[in-house]
């Protein structure tokens, strides 16, 4: 049974790629039955932040461009491009990958934080939908573990950063200081949250948060102090935010090109500095365009994390000989399964053939046939099924001069000779 990892992240894909293949909440459940129903996946979880979105399935016959012809068909997306954006692993380097993107050591941000809560997201909502069985669940489990003990037992969360802290590190390269400026912040994930978190130890005293659902906005406000507005608010106090930074779940652009150009008008062309954390995009790129906003997606982060790396590639370093041997182990706990199934089905098929000859020799002795005659032939059959699978092996590896085969086979057997 084959495992497959498909993804498409921040290394492989420009954000305009990876935007038309993340995977919607709603759109999340649909397409986990839909690997079921026409991929005939056993297990799936779907993995899909703003970085990347990724695949992971085990089916009988499931092969990689197969999935990938299923990705671009459910997003209406030219498969060539997504062939061309993808990465794809098999069995044991999908096991890797997957302990590596959980453990922060495949993120835009290395070691970066939110990535496990997204993993253990992806894997509830797969769970709830039917879509986990026995390997997965000990698979993600045994992940979920690692990347724990990754977080606690290296530095790779030392000095913690994330998109959302790079975001306000590059406000701090813009604006002399953080605590005289007004900043609009759109919606109330948790991105969203550490952006404010971070903007709060830099002193931030005025915020704004605008979100769908008000309540879920208010929360977030209360502790900072932050006024709540709603989407449609938005337009009313742009003008007002000299920063504005979006992470929001939806599929349509939040803020578009004359939005902004009016509330710059209102603001006498005084700069707007807006940072647009979402896939899909919330800010129309063509914001970019105009004279005093500058605008600033997830790629245009990757110079600002990069200066955090080389702090932690020691600790990098540590964890891939963590996940090393979480590997083997959950491969040994495999291999150990596969053996208890090899096992179960011989005795299964055994306790089958007993059955057939035993029903056949009583209804032979209920007709009346000589009981000896009806022992010897039982006796006879028995013995030859018992023989049949092992003597064809035997002949086999004695053709093809098989030595190891053929000792395996005097073990088994119990043979001192063959």
């Amino acid at each position: 049974m084959a495992l497959l990892a498909l993804g498409i992240n921040h290394n492989t894909a420009p954000v305009d790629v990876r935007e038309k293949v993340a995977f919607s909440a709603d759109a999340q459940l649909d397409a986990l039955l839909s690997l079921r129903s026409e991929l005939g996946s056993q297990e799936s979880v779907i993995l899909s932040t703003c970085n990347r979105t990724e695949i992971y399935t085990q089916s009988e016959n499931l092969s990689h461009p197969a999935l990938v012809a299923w990705l671009a068909q459910f997003h209406s997306v030219e498969q060539q491009t997504l062939q061309s954006n993808s990465y794809i692993y098999e069995e044991q380097e999908a096991i890797r990958h997957l302990m590596r993107v959980a453990s922060g050591l495949d993120s835009l941000v290395l070691g970066e934080p939110q990535i496990l809560g997204q993993v253990k997201q992806a894997f509830v909502c797969a769970k709830d939908s039917g879509m986990v069985g026995s390997r997965f669940d000990r698979l993600f489990q045994q992940t979920f573990a690692v990347a724990k003990k990754v977080r606690s037992d290296t530095d790779i969360g030392a000095n913690a950063v994330s998109v959302a802290y790079a975001s306000v590190q590059l406000a701090k390269h813009i604006f002399s200081s953080l605590d005289k400026i007004k900043v609009l912040l759109i919606g109330a994930g948790e991105t969203i949250e550490l952006v404010a978190r971070h903007l709060s130890e830099q002193k931030v005293h005025s915020m704004m948060v605008a979100n769908r659902t008000l309540a879920r906005a208010q929360e977030l406000a209360t502790p900072l102090g932050a006024k709540v507005l709603t989407l449609a608010q938005i337009s009313e106090h742009l003008a007002d935010a000299d920063m504005v930074i979006s992470s929001t779940a939806s599929q349509l652009p939040i803020l578009g090109k004359g939005v902004v150009e009016r509330a710059l008008k209102n603001r006498r062309h005084q700069p707007m500095f807006l940072v647009d954390l979402a896939v899909p995009r919330d800010i129309e790129a063509e914001v970019a365009e105009l004279d005093d906003a500058y605008l600033y997606t997830v790629d245009d982060l990757q110079q600002i994390v990069q200066q955090n790396l080389a702090s932690r590639q020691s600790a990098a370093e540590k964890a891939e000989s963590m996940i090393d041997i979480a590997v083997r182990e959950f491969v040994q706990w495999h291999d150990a399964q596969a053996s208890m199934d090899l096992v179960r089905d011989y005795r299964a098929q055994s306790e089958a053939n007993k059955q057939k000859l035993q029903e056949r020799a009583l209804k032979q002795l209920a007709d009346g046939k000589n009981p000896e005659e009806v022992i010897v032939e039982l006796a006879n059959k028995l013995t030859n099924s018992l023989i049949h699978a092992p003597t064809q092996a035997i002949k086999e590896a004695a053709l093809s001069q098989d030595n190891n085969s053929l000792s395996l086979l005097q073990r088994a057997l119990g043979l001192e000779k063959i």
